[in-house]
């Protein structure tokens, strides 16, 4: 049997090269503030690999995905095992495309102080009068550079994303691949948080990563729509003015910030209410029982 290693491992990832494509693992590691925790968080990479699944189902009339398969019988026999069920994806292999593509429906987080010091988030003038967790007239697309592990991803105006992309790809190019990744980023968004809302979850804001396919198209990879990468507030007791509960690790990020000298460990509380709150996000979502 041909046995793999990983040849990149992200902050809760690790990548397998596969001649013709590429096996993601999704592992129970859990990061923040660009940190990877010293906990791991029981059946996590399962949970998001479940709910990325779905969206990337959801979403194919939309943009192509990089999905060709998550059914490990259908990968080399190195993966054919428990540890590797449910937490695979097989892909195509992208050339990924070096814009984290962020959209805002409602305002909050790093959006909401922007906003209290000068009206703006990433730049956007938005209307007067805004009350935290708001919803926003319209989604709007912010996005960033992608950032090496460790280190800061930082928020950037769309002209710049589209200067970045002219210096890889040329002018044409480089500006038609940056309007792609806003129009796509803010109709999967639309798309998406719509069907949210009737399961119960607001999705206040995401964040999809683009790459190119062998032939020049866009399509989307990494994960989609998972509370790793987004805000999902529940629908019910929503109210604005306020910070909003959440199904994310959103609640993590609070207690770290609550407790600095955290050593990067949770306590086995955070650990507890963190599995629960993503397993009743994937349920919501998706209609299934995690188990």
């Amino acid at each position: 049997m041909q046995t793999f290693e990983p040849f990149k491992e992200g902050k809760v990832r690790e990548i397998y090269d596969n001649g013709d494509s590429i096996i993601l693992v999704a592992t129970d590691r859990i990061s923040a503030f660009d940190n990877i925790l010293k906990n791991l968080i029981t059946n996590k990479g399962k949970i998001l690999t479940g709910i990325s699944q779905f969206w990337f189902d959801y979403t194919k009339d939309v943009v192509p995905n990089h999905v060709i398969t998550c059914d490990v019988a259908k990968m080399p026999e190195f993966f054919n095992n428990e540890k590797f069920a449910g937490r695979t994806m097989m892909v195509k292999k992208l050339e990924m495309l070096p814009i984290e593509c962020i959209v805002r429906g409602y305002i909050t987080g790093s959006g909401w102080a922007s906003y209290k010091e000068n009206g703006t988030v990433c730049g956007i003038k938005l209307p007067e009068g805004l009350k935290e967790s708001d919803k926003l007239p319209e989604p709007i697309y912010t996005p960033s550079t992608k950032a090496e592990l460790g280190e800061h991803d930082e928020n950037i105006s769309f002209d710049k994303s589209v200067e970045i992309l002219k210096g890889i790809y040329g002018d044409e190019k480089g500006e038609d691949y940056a309007k792609q990744l806003r129009d796509k980023t803010v109709a999967l968004y639309k798309k998406c948080a719509d069907y949210a809302l009737t399961k119960g979850i607001i999705i206040a804001d995401t964040k999809f990563e683009f790459g190119l396919d062998e032939n020049g198209n866009v399509v989307i990879g990494d994960e989609m729509l998972t509370p790793d990468s987004s805000r999902f507030w529940p629908l019910e007791g929503y109210e604005s003015g306020k910070a909003q509960p959440s199904f994310d690790k959103q609640y993590v990020r609070d207690w770290l910030k609550a407790n600095p000298d955290n050593n990067l460990t949770l306590p086995e509380d955070v650990v507890e209410r963190t599995i629960s709150k993503y397993i009743e996000a994937f349920e919501l979502l998706t209609g299934k029982k995690f188990s």
